[in-house]
């Protein structure tokens, strides 16, 4: 998945402007079936946002920073299935393309394109049973309570 990444800012009159236009690059593979681009990041709420810093450069794990946000594209192939797992954020996920299964503790949610998922911290998992790439847009905002285990969205057991 190759994902245009347009960022605005203002120039030193103050006038609206591209800062950036081009391919998002902070791209990880967990496996042979899961592409995941981070597109953006934050460190706190409210945000600053004149600072002149590339959120999609961090190097993160599954959770936004404390206090903080994340937003990445997140693409499964054919066949393919994700850990299932948690983690203390409030996510909105909006299915893109394909049909994107998400597995929960108890039953499943099949998302096609234009459906919105609101997740509030719970184990799931993510399936393609399709056969053409499925992918999502995923916004992580740091949540509470935490819980053992959860800060990093380490994989728990099903």
């Amino acid at each position: 998945m190759s994902v245009r990444r347009i960022v605005t800012t203002h120039d030193e009159d103050g006038k609206a402007v591209v800062w950036m236009d081009g391919p998002a690059e902070n791209v990880k593979r967990p496996n042979d079936h899961i592409v995941s681009t981070l597109l953006w990041s934050t460190t706190e709420t409210p945000v600053d946002y004149t600072e002149k810093f590339d959120g999609g450069s961090r190097i993160l794990g599954t959770a936004p920073p404390e206090n903080g946000s994340r937003f990445i594209m997140f693409e499964v192939l054919p066949g393919g299935r994700g850990n299932f797992h948690h983690s203390d954020t409030l996510d909105y996920v909006i299915c893109v393309e394909g049909e994107m299964v998400m597995l929960l503790d108890e039953g499943e949610v099949i998302m096609k394109p234009g459906d919105v998922l609101i997740q509030s911290g719970t184990n799931h998992g993510w399936e393609n049973r399709g056969d053409v790439s499925a992918s999502v847009a995923i916004i992580l905002l740091d949540g509470k309570p935490k819980r053992e285990g959860s800060v990093s969205g380490m994989t728990t057991a099903r």
